[in-house]
């Protein structure tokens, strides 16, 4: 499956970000201008999100249709970051084609199931009831109850389609019934990726626990664990500065 592709930069090495669920391509933009002063970078919409196709989920396809895409546009190796969802395959693209991945920064997400109640609110979510017509303060209004925040009420907003009969944009039947690959992580075996890696969690973020640093280290032996203080899940959103300076910082490290 070939994914919509956002562009920007130019230089030797290529960098590609991958975001989580619910998320799409743009929502990287920062990071993506930050590191397109010095590489040819590559955001993605991951399949069911934002303007690429739809189809079944688990993380072996969605990795093969980054491997896909990449290969169309003629990029045979490259450095990769990652949010939550997009981590993940992040993950799985460096154990299942090392040779193609330079690096790797895989943001607050561990190899492990790390479900926090999205079963339960897709299942919300996939009872709602659109008006007839839905205007962008209506549809936050509307998701708001369901989603718990303004904020992650505005990233499910950029989901749906406004307007006359409005609706969801993306694969929301898929990611439904998939929801347990998504939260989860196959057990695979796999020999460890042994390139550099970085895991940067949220300090205030429950996804990467101390439990989890064998199980990340079994599988990425050179993992570098770095937190940002006071940072929740969405740390590249709440602290977008340090975040680029520890992106940019690893990714001209010499290997």
């Amino acid at each position: 499956m070939k994914l919509h592709v956002i562009e920007r930069g130019e230089g030797p090495e290529t960098v590609v970000f991958l975001h989580g669920l619910f998320g799409r391509a743009r929502n990287l933009g920062f990071l993506q201008r930050g590191a397109a002063a010095d590489f040819r970078t590559i955001a993605l919409d991951l399949r069911n999100h934002g303007d690429s196709p739809h189809g079944p989920v688990s993380y072996a396809l969605m990795a093969q249709d980054v491997l896909e895409t990449l290969n169309h546009l003629e990029i045979d190796r490259f450095a990769v970051v990652g949010h939550s969802m997009g981590g993940k395959v992040g993950m799985m693209l460096a154990l299942a084609a090392p040779e193609r991945v330079s690096r790797l920064l895989v943001a607050d997400i561990a190899p492990a199931r790390t479900g926090h109640g999205h079963g339960a609110m897709l299942d919300r979510l996939g009872a709602l009831s659109f008006p007839s017509a839905l205007q962008r303060r209506e549809g936050l209004d509307l998701l708001e109850p369901v989603a718990g925040s303004r904020a992650v009420a505005e990233l499910l907003l950029q989901n749906i389609r406004l307007g006359d009969s409005p609706g969801w944009s993306i694969g929301f039947d898929d990611i439904a019934r998939d929801i347990h690959e998504i939260e989860g992580w196959p057990d695979l075996q796999i020999a460890p990726y042994e390139g550099p890696v970085l895991f940067l969690r949220g300090g205030a973020s429950p996804y990467v626990r101390p439990e989890h640093h064998d199980l990340i280290r079994d599988l990425f032996p050179q993992a570098l664990i770095h937190s940002l203080p006071e940072a929740g899940h969405w740390l590249h959103a709440e602290q977008p500065r340090p975040f680029l300076r520890e992106m940019m910082a690893f990714l001209h490290q010499s290997d």
